[in-house]
């Protein structure tokens, strides 16, 4: 970092309106030029997704509703007219990132198709043009599940350490770091956000003081996609309504989102939880590859079993007395 901790951030005015096949190195040069600011190894450029789409003819005619299906791989939550969805990119966003501000009435923008290449491709165009090494940001707006309010994130990276991992060093306390890990990406997508502005038309933002996560030249790094989680790593594949739902109906297509399946402790104590103290003696023997229940209704146990990875595989009398409750089985679908 640069001395003092500084970092410094420059989102010029007049920009032109982008339209398809749009040449956007030379339109973030020429505004640089107009600012008096040119390109340094080390800078980080931010370029917000809505103009990259744009260049790259990913606007179309019709509403969200019109679009949103193509864009979508799964439903996560819905609450009213609001949809949020894992989009094609997997990425977890309303409507799947679809925007209506900023374009012609009647229109709606698209992701670009690849955000990760859409940032190497300007990368290598800056770098042919100045000589300068830089990294490129392709930035979108995004809510946060537990807080009020969006903030810019990266969906798309090149030539960015796009996390700084801290994991294993030690604070001033000699604490040792096990997950600290910042998505720098992000961080550096929002303060260009502060400066472009949502209105302003100051689509592009260069970010000066952090060159030790800029990559050498040749190496574009991870991209962007790496700050994604594969399915079934999110503790919120669905929303709470949804996840009951999806529970409930217990599609095996609609597995993923829950994740690996649970160890036999956290399934049990799940068991335990429903059954309840007022449900006596039902009978709960845990072992790694199995449980078995006695005195739970089994339906509850097959939606209980489906949420954590494991699946009610049959019931076994268990006893010799006539009218002895029925043992259910419980196995996880993978050992």
């Amino acid at each position: 970092m640069s001395a003092g901790g500084t970092i410094v951030v420059l989102a010029p005015d007049g920009v032109p309106e982008v339209r398809k096949g749009d040449d956007l190195a030379a339109l973030i040069l020429a505004a640089l030029e107009d600012a008096n600011w040119a390109l340094a190894d080390g800078d980080v450029v931010a370029v917000t997704s809505k103009v990259v789409s744009k260049a790259e003819g990913r606007v179309r005619e019709g509403t969200r509703d019109d679009v949103l299906e193509e864009e979508t791989r799964r439903v996560v939550a819905r609450r009213g007219r609001t949809v949020i969805v894992r989009s094609r990119l997997g990425l977890t966003q309303a409507a799947a990132g679809i925007d209506a501000s900023n374009v012609e009435g009647g229109y709606v923008v698209l992701h670009p198709a690849d955000p990760d290449g859409s940032a190497r491709a300007l990368r290598n165009a800056l770098r042919e043009r100045t000589g300068v090494n830089v990294a490129v940001v392709v930035t979108d707006t995004a809510g946060r599940a537990w807080r009020e309010g969006q903030t810019d994130l990266a969906i798309g990276a090149a030539g960015l350490s796009v996390l700084e991992s801290f994991a294993g060093r030690e604070d001033s306390y000699g604490n040792s770091l096990v997950v600290t890990a910042p998505a720098v990406a992000d961080e550096l997508a929002g303060v260009a956000e502060l400066a472009q502005g949502k209105l302003a038309a100051r689509p592009f933002a260069v970010v000066r003081g952090r060159a030790d996560l800029v990559l050498p030249p040749g190496d574009d790094g991870p991209g962007a996609v790496a700050l994604i989680r594969e399915e079934g790593q999110d503790f919120f594949g669905y929303g709470a309504r949804e996840a009951v739902v999806r529970a409930l109906k217990g599609d095996p297509a609609d597995r993923a989102p829950f994740g690996s399946p649970a160890s036999a402790q956290e399934l049990g104590e799940a068991i335990a939880e429903v059954a309840g103290a007022e449900a006596g003696n039902w009978g709960l023997s845990v072992s790694d590859a199995e449980i078995r229940v006695t005195a739970v209704e089994p339906r509850a146990l097959a939606v209980l079993a489906y949420a954590y990875g494991w699946a009610l595989v049959g019931h076994d009398a268990g006893a010799t007395d006539a009218g002895a409750a029925a043992t259910s089985v419980l196995r996880p679908l993978t050992p």
